[in-house]
């Protein structure tokens, strides 16, 4: 899991930008002081606060740049597909802080073990939802993808929201995955809230913008890759070689 200190806020373009630091090397687990900044617990309260407005907010992942608003606010999953200029028929996943908090929202085909092994980290696991879930989020279909990025921040974030986050990436649709808040400048303006993570991938590399790895188990005994994603070959290993799914 990647170590974050909060940093000051800034302005970029009319939205309020919150800036996240890393911590220095040997800099334990406090945060790392700066004048005049706000501390990471600070950056938390201000985005649950935009969340719970009903405002969309980009956010740093383990993968790459998310947009993300409160799952069971209708109104503000609508605002995220208007954001990206989504086909509203294209599903949205969820975000949540602990593996506990997925069976409230999913019917869990898989043992414990299995979660534990894939999150958090970067994989989108595919369920049927439970009727707990706002079913104006993805009302065409019985099935939903769940995931605990493994980021401080995203993780803390959706347990101070306690609730699942709606969560897709930071660009507009059929465009490329963003890793800087500043490739998807152009949708800042419709955004609440950037929290600013700084690079979140190897700007160089392709694989780092392929997104989470998206993976079916809708069906007990069973998985199939939706979307092979950036950690396919580690996926596929922990399910087949490991527990004994079958394709």
């Amino acid at each position: 899991m990647r170590d974050q200190a909060a940093t000051a806020a800034g302005d970029g373009g009319g939205v309020r930008r919150l800036r996240l630091l890393r911590q220095s090397a040997g800099a334990g687990p406090g945060l790392r002081p700066r004048p005049g900044a706000g501390d990471w617990n600070e950056v938390l309260r201000e985005t649950v606060n935009v969340l719970q407005s009903g405002c969309v907010v980009a956010v740093p992942t383990d993968t790459i740049y998310g947009i993300a608003c409160l799952a069971q606010n209708s109104e503000a999953i609508q605002r995220i597909y208007e954001i990206k200029g989504r086909n509203t028929d294209k599903p949205l996943a969820i975000s949540v802080g602990n593996v506990e908090d997925i069976y409230k929202y999913c019917k869990v085909t898989v043992p414990d073990q299995v979660l534990s092994d894939l999150l958090p980290g970067p994989v989108t696991l595919v369920f049927k939802r439970s009727d707990g879930l706002n079913r104006d989020l993805n009302p065409f279909t019985d099935l939903v993808g769940v995931r605990i990025p493994e980021h401080a921040f995203m993780q803390k974030l959706a347990q101070l929201c306690g609730e699942p986050l709606a969560l897709t990436s930071a660009n507009v649709s059929s465009r490329t995955s963003t890793l800087t808040p500043e490739e998807f400048k152009d949708i800042w303006p419709s955004l609440g809230l950037v929290v600013d993570g700084g690079p979140v991938g190897d700007m160089m590399s392709p694989e780092c913008r392929l997104g989470s790895t998206v993976v079916n188990l809708a069906t007990p005994g069973k998985y199939s890759i939706i979307r092979p994603g950036c950690a396919f070959t580690a996926t596929v290993d922990i399910l087949q070689k490991k527990h004994g799914l079958s394709l």
